[in-house]
């Protein structure tokens, strides 16, 4: 029985907006919020800053591309 691979991560670029598919307790950030990518640290991580809707950052973290979901505002095909 072969094991399960986890899904490959989809490529992230700066400024790509993304939301946490995780909770991040040491961070205080949760499942769900939203963010944007705003360094590239290696093939499979990304410096994330999450805003208040003033525009003010209150976290800037790195994360695993694998826990981070794309978001888009204009139609993509599948």
């Amino acid at each position: 029985m072969s094991k399960a691979k986890k899904a490959a991560a989809p490529p992230l670029g700066d400024l790509d907006v993304v939301a946490l598919l995780t909770d991040r307790p040491a961070d205080s950030l949760a499942r769900g919020q939203v963010g944007t990518v705003v360094d590239t640290l290696g093939v499979s991580d990304v410096l994330v800053e999450f805003s208040d809707d003033e525009g003010r950052a209150y976290a800037v973290v790195p994360c695993a591309c694998t826990d981070l979901l794309p978001l888009y505002y204009l139609p993509r095909v599948a």
